[in-house]
């Protein structure tokens, strides 16, 4: 089955990174297949039998191999292109996904919604570990902040334009 990564907070290629060699080699390490890396921020498409273990072995080893950890979420693809689905299709650049450790997030209990008005964005969907957070003005990145307010937890966003780039690459 094929699968989504996002590291936290990398630029590949940026002093003090981890390489895209060092993102790739971490999840040889974990034992995956078909590993391929999208963009340089991070993302990572990769197949497996058990997502949870592979992600858990590769955080250690990205710190490893670059001295830089950095936290790992995951999700289907399939399930990735649901998500981006329920977005405005026209109007992606106001929309960000995140994943995140800090289970579902209830959208309408009022310190989300109030923390999301004071981050000027609105919390759209939710679910296990994923929320779809349109921003009220295009390619703003509220969504990271919001949501690692909201869980407690640490998150990683993508914009929905990077998303929709890489479902068309390799979901249809």
């Amino acid at each position: 089955m094929r699968f989504v990564a996002f590291l936290r907070n990398v630029n590949q290629g940026q002093h003090g990174q981890p390489t895209t060699d060092d993102i790739r080699g971490a999840f040889e390490d974990a034992g995956c297949r078909d590993i391929r890396t999208f963009q340089s921020n991070g993302t990572v498409l990769f197949d497996a039998d058990d997502p949870a273990s592979v992600v858990q072995v590769a955080e250690v080893a990205v710190a490893e191999r670059s001295g830089h950890a950095r936290e790992i979420f995951w999700i289907p693809l399939g399930r990735l292109t649901e998500i981006a689905a329920i977005a405005d299709a026209d109007a992606p650049g106001l929309y960000e996904v995140t994943l995140h450790s800090g289970g579902d997030i209830a959208a309408h209990r009022s310190g989300v919604a109030d923390q999301a008005r004071r981050r000027r964005c609105t919390v759209v969907a939710t679910g296990d570990g994923w929320a779809l957070v349109r921003n009220d003005v295009v390619h703003q990145g509220n969504a990271t902040p919001l949501i690692e307010a909201a869980t407690g937890a640490r998150a990683s966003s993508r914009g929905l334009p990077t998303v929709i780039r890489l479902i068309d690459r390799f979901a249809r």
